[in-house]
């Protein structure tokens, strides 16, 4: 009887923390496209896809599959990069102009 009860629990509660996720990625995603800096939005992209990574770990418990765990590193990696390359590109934009402005003075 408690076995059951404990898994009815746990799994209630980790449907309210994938709701709950959900949620934080819309608002991330609504930071991420109004800014108002860019530092915001790359900022905002991390924090989705770390959101994303803890999203598919509670799938794998409670789905009980041992392959999403797989998928969530990979995850991880491609964020990880995406992330960098935002930034290379970012830093990349801001020194061209920095650049611009101290040749037009």
């Amino acid at each position: 009887m408690t076995d059951t009860a404990l898994q009815n629990a746990y799994q209630i509660v980790l449907t309210c923390a994938l709701v709950f996720l959900a949620l934080m990625v819309i608002f991330c995603l609504i930071r991420a496209v109004r800014g108002p800096r860019v530092a915001d939005r790359i900022v905002a992209t991390n924090m989705m896809g770390t959101m994303v990574m803890v999203a598919i770990a509670i799938l794998a418990i409670l789905l009980k599959e041992g392959y999403l765990v797989d998928i969530c590193i990979i995850y991880a990696m491609i964020s990880f990069l995406a992330v960098i390359v935002l930034t290379k590109v970012y830093m990349g934009v801001y020194q061209e102009r920095k650049k611009k402005e101290e040749e037009g003075k």
